[in-house]
């Protein structure tokens, strides 16, 4: 890992990191303040693929977090921009609230399948649509391949099942654009004009969010909060730089011994 550097961003997870659904972790937009008082740039990193941009603005703005739309880096814009990177015309397997973000792609007679969390698709008809377009040489674009996420009600299973299940059955793998690819961290990063060893990342995702960080040159914060269980940051190694309880406490943390 290369020598750290003095901290210029932090990156930050959203829904179970900041906010569970329609629910704020307690204390996260008074910690967002705080953090928004130092010189460091602010980015929101997410996986989420049920909802657009927009909507995901709107849910924080109505959560009264302090947060511009430029600051939000999700994996549907890495995957919008690979689509148009190799011209092809993806079947969406995405939620419907996740089409605007895709907005002027073409989609008739599709050429690559593009998966993301889509419950109300995942059933055998959809699925064996694009298990034929794969077989006959489309590309499978993973937005991200989470193996569960917290609801309300509880853990759910995330899109990574249903793509593992369609690389199983074509004898294909992923191209994965979300955390914790690499590529995802540096592209959330490019506009900030800083380097991986001047950053820090915070989530509640041991895998996704600190593991692929950490990977990546960062330093990984992992919050019990959201989708954490217990041990989780004895999944990863190197493990997380710091566990701390939420997001508050990791902010705490950033102010006290990081800058």
């Amino acid at each position: 890992m290369a020598a750290r550097r003095a901290l210029k961003a932090v990156l930050v997870d959203l829904n179970g990191t900041l906010h569970i659904e329609d629910a704020a972790v307690p204390g996260a937009q008074e910690a967002l303040k705080r953090l928004r008082a130092t010189s460091v740039i602010i980015r929101f990193v997410t996986n989420t693929t049920k909802e657009s941009k927009q909507d995901l603005l709107e849910r924080l703005k109505k959560l009264e977090f302090d947060v511009s739309e430029d600051e939000i880096f999700t994996s549907l814009t890495a995957a919008r921009n690979l689509v148009e990177q190799k011209q092809v015309r993806p079947m969406l397997l995405v939620d419907s609230r996740a089409l605007p973000d895709f907005t002027g792609i073409q989609t008739s007679d599709p050429n690559a399948v593009v998966i993301g969390l889509a419950p109300e698709h995942f059933h055998y008809q959809i699925l064996n649509q694009a298990f034929r377009l794969l077989l006959d040489g489309a590309p499978l674009i993973a937005i991200h391949k989470a193996r569960y996420y917290k609801r309300k009600d509880g853990l759910a299973l995330g899109p990574g099942p249903f793509v593992t299940a369609l690389e199983y059955a074509t004898d294909t793998k992923a191209i994965v654009v979300g955390k914790p690819e690499k590529t995802f961290f540096l592209e959330a990063l490019r506009d900030t004009g800083c380097a991986p060893e001047e950053a820090v990342m915070i989530g509640d995702d041991c895998r996704d969010d600190v593991g692929g960080a950490q990977n990546t040159g960062m330093l990984g914060i992992l919050v019990k909060t959201g989708k954490y269980r217990a041990a989780d940051e004895e999944k990863i190694n190197p493990p997380p730089y710091l566990t701390c309880e939420s997001f508050p406490h990791a902010v705490d943390h950033i102010l006290q011994h990081l800058l």
